[in-house]
Parts: C-alpha cells; sequence; structure tokens
C-alpha cells in the first residue's frame, strides 16, 4: 500500500514538472531586472525497493541590461565587462579626458572613470 502512494507521487511529480518548469520560465518583471527560475525534480529508483525525490530550483538574474546616458554604470550588472582600449578598431570616437570606453554585451558604453555616469551609449558596436 505504501508502495503505490510514492509510486503515485512520483509519478505526478514527473507529469507535473514540466508545467511547473514552463511557467517558471516565464517569470515576472522584478524592479528593473529579469529574473529566471528553473525547477528540476529527479527521482531515483533504489535496489532496495525505496524512491527519492529530490527538488531544486535554481533563480539566475538576467545581465542583458539597457544602458542609457546619465544612468550610473554597474560593472557587476554588465554583461561581457571589459574596457576598450583600441577604440578605433570598432570605429570609436577617442574618449575626453576622464573618460573610458567599456564593453557591456555587444555595447560599447563611454563612462566616466571617477563618478561611473554614462556619457553615451553604442548599440552593436563590438561583435
Amino acid at each position: 500500500m505504501f508502495k503505490k502512494i510514492i509510486m503515485a507521487l512520483a509519478t505526478t511529480t514527473l507529469v507535473a514538472s514540466p508545467i511547473i518548469t514552463a511557467q517558471a520560465q516565464a517569470a515576472p518583471y522584478h524592479g528593473g531586472q529579469q529574473r529566471q527560475e528553473v525547477s528540476r525534480t529527479t527521482v531515483h529508483h533504489k535496489a532496495n525497493g525505496r524512491t527519492v525525490v529530490k527538488k531544486q530550483t535554481v533563480v539566475r538574474k538576467d545581465t542583458n541590461h539597457r544602458w542609457a546616458k546619465g544612468q550610473r554604470f554597474d560593472r557587476n550588472r554588465a554583461s561581457n565587462y571589459r574596457v576598450v582600449n583600441n577604440y578605433r578598431d570598432y570605429r570609436l570616437s577617442a574618449p575626453p579626458r576622464g573618460y573610458q570606453w567599456v564593453r557591456s554585451g555587444n555595447d560599447a558604453v563611454l563612462i566616466a572613470i571617477t563618478s561611473g555616469i554614462i556619457g553615451a551609449v553604442v548599440g552593436s558596436a563590438i561583435r
């Protein structure tokens, strides 16, 4: 009797997990950052007749961010952050004194070195 209940519970979990995962991937918008939750359930049947069900939920922050002039640049929110020293190779203008070009994803962002304020954003400049 007990084995039947456990097997029914494990079967229900296996059937419901794709539905739960699909709903979790379409997570709502949370104050400026998109979050993605992925749930995974694994069922292991052991030789002694026991069934082990493990549920794991992973929450990931979306690192893609749209930068705009006047915002403060935070390198922790930038994807693929790098300082661009060879700006001429990317057809970017020379940065004014106190500024530097940085890479965030495929965007080139001109930021003030001391304050971190964004002076310009060139979208899809770096490939």
